[in-house]
């Protein structure tokens, strides 16, 4: 059986999407469906890579028993030929990503959307950035994000 490929993108890969890679991992393992899917995250941005995610994001998420593992790194072309679907924290990344693969020669596989498609009780159209503001910013975003992330599961299973 061929697995899933799913990639979260935010700006700079630090605080939203790492948090909803990790959001979307910890539900396949309570769902036993781990082996189905490739799981990642990267960012628009290039002023992050290879750093852990934003202490105060991973605080929050160790807080409700999701650890986030991943490394920043930065989206690039070869992306839309190896994920199924990507999916975008705001529209200022949406539009990135899009203009990225018009640039691109790559293939029609990755479906490219906003999280919030698939919320259910936030009215958010985007995930906040929560980098600028407060710690109580980050709890919020992982509020946001188990609803969608779990939506978006939901939509595909």
């Amino acid at each position: 059986m061929k697995k899933i490929s799913v990639l979260f993108v935010c700006l700079g890969n630090i605080c939203r999407s790492p948090a909803a890679e990790a959001i979307f991992n910890s539900l396949l393992e309570k769902k036993g469906l781990t082996d189905c899917f490739i799981v990642d995250s990267a960012g628009t941005g290039s002023w992050h890579i290879g750093k852990k995610a934003d202490s105060r994001m991973r605080i929050a998420a160790e807080r409700r028993d999701i650890n986030i593992l991943s490394r920043a790194r930065q989206i690039t072309s070869k992306d839309f030929d190896e994920f199924n679907h990507i999916l975008a924290m705001d529209d200022s990344n949406f539009r990135n990503i899009k203009d990225l693969k018009n640039r691109t020669t790559s293939t029609d596989l990755a479906s490219i959307k906003k999280i919030q498609d698939f919320r259910s009780v936030f009215n958010e159209q985007e995930v906040p950035d929560p980098y600028f503001g407060g710690d109580d910013g980050f709890d919020y975003v992982l509020d946001i994000l188990e609803d969608s992330v779990n939506g978006f599961l939901e939509s595909i299973s």
